[in-house]
């Protein structure tokens, strides 16, 4: 999916917002745990250098502890302090996208605990493109980075509001600075690399088509789903909503819709290319439109599955999205999100 890589000109950090940045960093600082906006969802952060507020994260969202965190800092001159081999194609990645939606997956410095990595020897490291991130970064400091998840209970839909973080951390979290609504909407697309060539490994926020257009290339998706390397998001089950959510290509959703109204089902149906209803006035149904552009689509996602999730629904159907590279990114997250086994998912 195409993304705007200019930086955010939509927020403006007042003199209050300021004043929260300042006390977020302390709290950091004092080894809390603060959520934050991003361009792609709201991030949990904590202090990477202080191993009890990094063990927080992973108790707070009930995330496994071999599941890695993104390490998160505001000056690609630094990336070297965090990575101890980056190859050129990283740093070409990096002065192109960053700040971006982008991860690159390099070999971990002695700077970054291995409970942050999940144990491995690799690292996920992203410079993020919202000015509250990037003030928060400065304000801890040029030799201070966070390790950061999405802001919500491991597995579920990533929050996008400050007010989602609030409904499903609560009081967990020691604060939560609002930076309005994600730009983005979806997790940043992480990157390998073995040798030049870089392996796609989460699509996110930067499409392969950008990827391929700066490395002339030299970009590729992983040829088996059993990779050796773990990273953030890439689980069978993931993003998922509560109420089951199935994914149908155009041709079989009417049927299905049919199907479950047949069985007294409350049903919200997520189209995006405007099909003929099935029976309109039937109560038990609700068609709601979604963009027909990635992007679009992409930045409204989560926040429709959470709206619809809190419902008197009893199934989430979608409409799979097209068989398109930009649309890459979004059919990864509604196959993770789908209580149906991948092989059932077609795409259109």
């Amino acid at each position: 999916m195409e993304s705007p890589i200019n930086h955010r000109t939509d927020f403006v950090i007042t003199l209050e917002m300021h004043d929260q940045i300042v006390a977020a960093a302390a709290r950091l600082r004092a080894g809390g745990v603060v959520a934050f906006p991003t361009e792609t969802v709201y991030g949990l952060g904590a202090d990477i250098s202080n191993p009890s507020a990094v063990r927080r994260i992973f108790e707070i969202k009930g995330r496994p502890v071999d599941h890695p965190l993104i390490v998160h800092f505001a000056d690609a001159a630094r990336l070297q302090h965090w990575a101890q081999e980056v190859p050129e194609a990283a740093w070409q990645l990096a002065e192109h996208f960053w700040p971006g939606p982008l991860t690159l997956i390099l070999p971990r410095s002695r700077h970054v605990p291995p409970d942050v990595t999940g144990g491995q020897d690799l690292v996920g490291l992203r410079i993020p493109d919202h000015p509250v991130a990037l003030a928060l970064l400065h304000e801890l400091g040029p030799e201070k980075a966070l390790a950061a998840p999405s802001a919500n209970r491991f597995g579920r839909v990533s929050p996008t509001t400050a007010a989602h973080v609030q409904e499903e951390l609560g009081h967990a979290v020691d604060m939560i600075l609002d930076g309005g609504a994600c730009k983005v909407g979806l997790e940043s697309t992480i990157v390998g690399f073995s040798g030049q060539t870089a392996t796609i490994l989460r699509p996110g926020g930067i499409s392969l088509a950008a990827l391929a257009e700066v490395l002339h290339g030299k970009v590729v998706l992983p040829q088996a789903k059993d990779s050796t390397v773990r990273v953030p998001g890439t689980l069978a089950s993931h993003y998922a909503p509560l109420t089951p959510l199935e994914v149908w290509p155009t041709e079989a959703l009417w049927q299905r819709v049919r199907e479950l109204a047949a069985q007294g089902l409350q049903v919200v149906v997520l189209e995006w290319s405007e099909p003929e209803p099935v029976s309109p006035e039937n109560s038990s149904i609700l068609y709601f439109p979604m963009p027909s552009e990635a992007f679009a689509y992409g930045s409204q996602l989560y926040a429709t599955l959470r709206r619809f999730d809190h419902g008197r629904f009893d199934r989430l159907l979608v409409e799979a999205p097209p068989a398109d590279p930009a649309w890459l990114a979004v059919a990864d997250r509604l196959q993770r999100a789908s209580c149906m086994p991948f092989d059932k998912l077609q795409p259109r």
